[in-house]
């Protein structure tokens, strides 16, 4: 984890209880952000959540406080419990033992099963305004985001118009990863030579933050990118004033994004090769160097590319 190093000198059963309660922190953040959706996705991500764990927690808790009264029921300083070591068969009890788990199993799977079905990620938005295109590329470690209607890349950084659908298409330059906004929902992978679709809203105009939930070498930790969704007149003047940055995406701009870089800064391009997210999906571009085996020179590199629109 980048920014806290545990000492090596410290006792093993230390570094474990660290790593564990870091990861605990990690995991506790993230899930507040699911449940905190702003948009119909993360909105129906949260709801599958909240109902499948208020079924489970209708078998969990009797289950908790039946085997606690037991243990105080049936306890051996309770004479008046009745104690029957010889039982034989019942069928209604075996009826109501059964029949419990297997509605659970019906209701949580019947749930989720309509759930899959209405957040497809490959399924267009109900909206009345046209989805934004946004082409999502994976790098190490760092995200490209093109906007194709509009001449204009982003690393890093991804801003859209609040209350419009937007398509994402997304596949990846390097190595497995995935990609997810917690408070948008729907993680998906970004796979090389392959494009995944996802279909996304915000309906806040916010802030949000996005990861890399697939580990993918040195720089998984750091690498994250904004969300940053306005709304349409703000969004219009950004995009404007994205056409008229300095920086130019071309063949050669790409190749230097491509290579290894760690805790790449936001930056802003205009796109001066229309068909590039094609040229990488199909692989007419060479992919990136993926993780390397760590080398003594390797070690502790530190790298930032880019600059500011």
């Amino acid at each position: 984890m980048r920014g806290l190093e545990i000492p090596k000198s410290a006792p093993a059963r230390l570094r474990r209880g660290i790593v564990f309660c870091l990861s605990c922190s990690g995991l506790s953040s993230c899930s507040l952000a699911v449940l905190n959706p702003t948009g119909p996705v993360g909105a129906g991500d949260a709801a599958i959540l909240i109902n499948a764990t208020v079924i489970m927690l209708a078998i969990v808790v009797p289950t908790i406080l039946l085997a606690f009264w037991m243990a105080w029921r049936y306890r051996a300083s309770n004479p008046s419990a009745e104690y029957l070591p010889y039982w034989s068969y019942s069928g209604r009890i075996e009826a109501v033992v059964w029949s419990i788990p297997i509605l659970t199993i019906m209701f949580i799977g019947g749930l989720i099963w309509i759930g899959s079905h209405r957040l497809d990620p490959f399924r267009p938005l109900s909206s009345s305004k046209p989805p934004l295109e946004v082409q999502v590329v994976s790098l190490d470690w760092k995200w490209l985001f093109i906007y194709p209607q509009n001449g204009v890349a982003t690393v890093n950084q991804v801003v859209i118009p609040t209350g419009t659908p937007v398509h994402f298409s997304i596949t990846s330059a390097s190595v497995f990863n995935a990609f997810f906004v917690p408070r948008l929902g729907s993680m998906i992978y970004a796979m090389p030579g392959m494009i995944s679709q996802l279909h996304l809203q915000s309906d806040e105009s916010t802030r949000l933050r996005g990861i890399s939930a697939q580990f993918s070498g040195d720089g998984f930790s750091d690498m994250q990118f904004e969300v940053e969704s306005l709304p349409d007149a703000d969004f219009e003047t950004w995009m404007k004033r994205a056409q008229g940055t300095d920086l130019t995406l071309d063949r050669d701009a790409y190749g230097k994004l491509v290579q290894q870089t760690e805790r790449v800064r936001p930056a802003t391009y205009r796109l001066a090769y229309p068909g590039l997210f094609n040229a990488i999906v199909q692989q007419a571009i060479p992919p990136g160097p993926g993780p390397q085996p760590e080398s003594p020179e390797h070690a502790g590199r530190e790298v930032t590319t880019g600059g500011k629109d």
